[in-house]
């Protein structure tokens, strides 16, 4: 059957209406969080990954979900991120048949990348195991490294005592990790490298929209921005969060917007895509753990307004258009003046 999703906004509140989903309540919300580089010296047990899980998505999105799914940074996202958390998560969330209606997974920042993995194998994981595939009609990826990080790269030449590191390098990555990387605690870092990023489930199957919001300020007093080509959110840079389909010096997700949502010709704007990545929405001051943060930090730029999905749904989200000093023209997400991305993102799933 061929759905239909309308994104309108009123009162400054996105809203969704979709058949045959249930419209009033909305999909039910998947959290995948992202890496958390505590854990690579830590290495938690089960126990601890769960809370650090909960921890991650305490500020907003922890009472706004149905289900986690937690996983630990210490480890890699093939081998035992997969068989040991993701593959017993998924399976459970089959048996409950939560994601039977649909269900929406919300990611931040690796969390991208897991869900590409997971998007990629669920339905024959899970068919081959007698259970019932997972219905995810699409994710929200807030800051998505699925396109990897060149900070993950850095690190991996400071765990190995590679030549090419500097003290400018290394004082980035202790600002990012919170520590010195050695060999024995790389983890999902490798995952991480800009070439291996890419090369996971890089052509899916699976016809699940990947609606992206971006950022582009930073935690660490623009330290990182010399190691990130083009524009970046500190950690991240616009080829990945933006969902590029190459690796380039991206100054914004759109050849005609900036990432303060002015209307005006960008040379190094993003304009081919991995398959089903849509960036919704640019905040100039969002950074990378901003974006899925309580505080408001300015308006958003539509960067998407109407999309015919390749699963035959269309997508139209409201904006309006603001004029600033000597011509300049905005378009922004309606209600993104006063609410969060966070927030902006929420109306999705209602």
């Amino acid at each position: 059957m061929v759905r239909t999703m309308f994104i309108s906004i009123a009162m400054g509140i996105l809203l969704i209406t979709a058949m045959p989903a249930a419209a009033d309540s909305g999909y039910p919300v998947v959290l995948i969080h992202g890496f958390q580089p505590h854990q690579l010296q830590a290495q938690p047990n089960a126990d601890q990954v769960e809370l650090d899980g909960a921890a991650y998505w305490d500020e907003y999105w922890g009472p706004r979900a149905a289900a986690r799914i937690d996983w630990p940074s210490h480890q890699r996202v093939t081998q035992q991120i997969s068989t040991q958390y993701v593959w017993p998560k998924l399976q459970e969330l089959s048996s409950s048949g939560l994601c039977r209606d649909g269900c929406l997974l919300v990611t931040h920042s690796t969390g991208d990348l897991i869900a590409r993995h997971i998007l990629e194998n669920q339905r024959n994981w899970l068919e081959n195991a007698g259970l019932e595939p997972l219905n995810f009609v699409a994710t929200i990826d807030f800051a998505g490294a699925g396109g990897g990080s060149e900070l993950a790269d850095i690190a991996i030449n400071v765990a190995e005592g590679g030549g090419l590191t500097n003290a400018a390098m290394r004082y980035a990555i202790s600002l990012w990790l919170g520590i010195t990387p050695t060999q024995g605690n790389l983890g999902v870092l490798s995952d991480l490298r800009v070439a291996n990023a890419r090369q996971l489930a890089r052509l899916p199957d699976e016809r699940v929209p990947r609606l992206r919001f971006v950022g582009d300020a930073t935690d660490f007093w623009s330290v990182t921005a010399p190691f990130l080509p083009g524009h970046d959110d500190g950690v991240v840079s616009a080829h990945s969060t933006c969902g590029a389909a190459d690796v380039s010096n991206f100054n914004s997700c759109s050849p005609t917007m900036n990432f303060s949502g002015r209307l005006t010709s960008m040379s190094n704007g993003v304009e081919q895509f991995m398959p089903y990545h849509y960036p919704i929405a640019m905040g100039s001051g969002y950074s990378h753990s901003g974006t899925i943060a309580a505080q408001h930090e300015g308006p958003l730029g539509s960067v998407q307004r109407l999309l015919n999905l390749a699963n035959g749904e269309t997508l139209s989200v409201a904006y309006e258009r603001e004029s600033g000093w000597f011509g300049r023209r905005f378009e922004y997400i309606q209600g993104s003046q006063q609410q969060t991305m966070s927030e902006v993102a929420q109306g999705l799933l209602r």
